[in-house]
């Protein structure tokens, strides 16, 4: 049974530790000028593959209302609904896809218990963050520079947390199996 195949109250509840989740890995970061690095993505590749498409997605979304709010949840703390409109935007906005995309593959079998393909779903959410992001940055700095400074530095992170995704949810998966 996966998290959203549990009563309502209980998903709630995932909802609340996702955001909380999301939030902790936003204060991981390496400061950067437009984008900083942070744990976020694999924040919410991982949720997105746990819940399942539909509740990582609404988590992913209620942690963003979160930050337009005010709330304290965007990378070193940042809030505010302007953080919508600025060069990570496009990042922001691309999350709750991300989630989606990784959600619905894991759902169909690209999770802890096929590695490779976990791999492989954490990188093409990564892929979807950066194209994403770097297409509403270059409509303030440029494609050429879009690319330089909101894809390049972020490729070997992504991967490296698609692989550390991927080992999550295999770990996950193997706990799982040793319940039943």
């Amino acid at each position: 049974m996966g998290i959203q195949d549990k009563p309502l109250l209980w998903q709630a509840g995932a909802i609340v530790a996702g955001t909380l989740f999301l939030a902790a890995s936003s204060y991981v970061e390496v400061p950067m000028v437009p984008v900083p690095v942070t744990m976020q993505t694999l924040a919410v590749t991982l949720i997105g593959a746990v819940y399942g498409w539909r509740l990582g997605t609404l988590t992913v979304i209620a942690w963003l209302m979160e930050a337009a709010l005010g709330m304290p949840v965007l990378s070193g703390g940042a809030a505010g609904a302007h953080h919508f409109v600025g060069p990570t935007a496009g990042y922001l906005f691309a999350f709750p896809l991300v989630a989606a995309l990784t959600g619905w593959l894991a759902e169909r079998g690209w999770n802890g218990n096929r590695p490779a393909l976990a791999f492989l779903s954490m990188v093409f959410g990564n892929a979807t963050c950066l194209a994403l992001g770097a297409l509403w940055l270059a409509i303030a700095i440029g494609l050429e520079d879009a690319f330089t400074f909101g894809v390049l530095p972020f490729l070997i992170g992504g991967l490296l947390k698609s692989v550390l995704g991927a080992a999550l949810l295999y770990v996950l998966a193997r706990r799982q199996s040793a319940k039943r």
